[in-house]
């Protein structure tokens, strides 16, 4: 029964996701394409300079709004292809006709133009097909059930099936029952097919990849030395403020010891015990300093042990589950140690969370680490915010960043770097 349950479940869910895609979907696609070329043919008289890009701006969020239900329904990533616009774009009748030539330039524009009408034609009729498999079986069985006698002079056609007896009715539901099964097995592949087809168009072409590419490891690059300047800056300060201080400090007591030991041993005895404690204080910055550069436990025992240990030290219940058959480079475990520490902190500082979940598993050669509160949400990626540094630090190894956090939460903070396991 559990079984039954369980696999039914998912099914139902895709089906209920394929009606919403083929219904809302559709009609969100056949109205922004009918607006898109209306407001493109208006350019020439004027008009579609100023509505122009407010409907190419709705085209790129119904796309966006796809690409997080492909990923979070089915799994399927469509990176987002757009060119940035500059920021200097003025407001005014010159701003708006440089915006709107930029966005039409982009070759971003013209797919999203040709998924538009993908969506509303074959896009629609896959993902109609994921609900109508779990759907049409229930009319078989209501006509098998007694409403074939509603059509006994005329036959109701029930796929090939001509109902006007209480026989063709149980045929009726015979097939309804072979729908349903074909269902239960293609719901989600068909669902998933929905999305496989809006990604030929919605994702970057390879020469729309290779420029993001080359653009990204350029701005990477520029951040990972930004980053490594940061991070010397901040281990020389802690080493001057901390440790530096403290045995500079520790010296000039040894001095005055040696000039007391022989005046005033019960003085020299207390300064030795002063000496004694600010060598283990300043050993014990030390350990802490070495740690922030790379924890011994990530080196010894890896990825998942060294997050189980900083799970640990948190204020804040947090289940750790880990399925890694293997080590990544030393690199990469440590860019995804700290970028799950960053995670936490922000968690426990600003989320008021009662409890928060950590997953990190591999496949498909990708590190998958997501880390989940029941917090209040609200968590956004912009300047000023902790996950930004999260992003920096993924894109050093052409990672990425993706949050849900929606207002009342929970959140969602799910990092993906690519690497292989050894």
């Amino acid at each position: 029964m559990k079984t039954v349950t369980g696999r039914l479940r998912p099914t139902v869910v895709a089906a209920g996701r394929g009606l919403f895609l083929s219904v809302a979907g559709l009609a969100g696609s056949v109205t922004l394409f009918a607006l898109a070329v209306l407001s493109i043919s208006f350019i020439l008289l004027g008009i579609g300079v100023f509505t122009t890009p407010v409907v190419l701006e709705a085209v790129r969020k119904h796309a966006n709004q796809r690409r997080l239900w492909a990923a979070t329904w089915s799994g399927v990533r469509i990176p987002v292809p757009y060119r940035p616009l500059p920021e200097d774009l003025g407001t005014g009748v010159t701003g708006r006709v440089e915006r709107t030539a930029l966005m039409l330039k982009d070759p971003a524009t013209r797919r999203d133009l040709q998924w538009l009408l993908v969506d509303m034609t074959a896009g629609a009729v896959v993902a109609f097909l994921a609900a109508g498999l779990m759907i049409y079986p229930v009319e078989g069985l209501v006509l098998a059930a007694g409403l074939w006698r509603v059509f006994r002079d005329d036959p109701y056609w029930y796929g090939f099936v001509p109902v006007d007896s209480q026989l063709t009715g149980l045929a009726a539901l015979a097939l309804g029952v072979v729908l349903f099964h074909v269902g239960l097995r293609a719901s989600e592949p068909l669902l998933r097919a929905h999305f496989l087809l809006a990604r030929t168009l919605l994702a970057p072409t390879q020469d729309q990849a290779l420029e993001q590419r080359i653009e990204r490891l350029t701005e990477t690059r520029h951040e990972a030395v930004d980053t490594a300047a940061s991070e010397l800056r901040r281990i020389e300060r802690d080493l001057h403020d901390g440790a530096q201080a403290r045995l500079v400090a520790m010296g000039m007591n040894l001095g005055t010891i040696e000039a007391l030991i022989e005046k005033d041993p019960a003085q020299a005895k207390k300064m030795l015990a002063m000496a004694r404690e600010s060598s283990a204080e300043a050993l014990t910055e030390l350990r802490d300093l070495v740690r922030g550069i790379h924890p011994p436990v990530l080196a010894e025992r890896g990825l998942g042990d060294a997050v189980q240990a900083l799970a640990l030290r948190l204020p804040v219940a947090c289940e750790v589950t880990v399925e890694l058959p293997g080590r990544a480079e030393a690199p990469v475990e440590s860019a995804a140690y700290f970028a799950v520490s960053e995670a936490l902190t922000n968690t426990v500082k600003h989320a008021g969370a009662e409890r928060i979940y950590v997953d990190l598993h591999h496949t498909e050669g990708m590190l998958r680490i997501s880390v989940t509160d029941d917090g209040r949400g609200g968590a956004v990626v912009g300047p000023g915010s902790g996950l930004t540094g999260i992003e920096r630090r993924l894109g050093t190894f052409d990672g990425v960043l993706a949050v849900s956090s929606p207002a009342g939460g929970p959140t969602m903070v799910t990092m993906e770097i690519p690497c292989e396991l050894s």
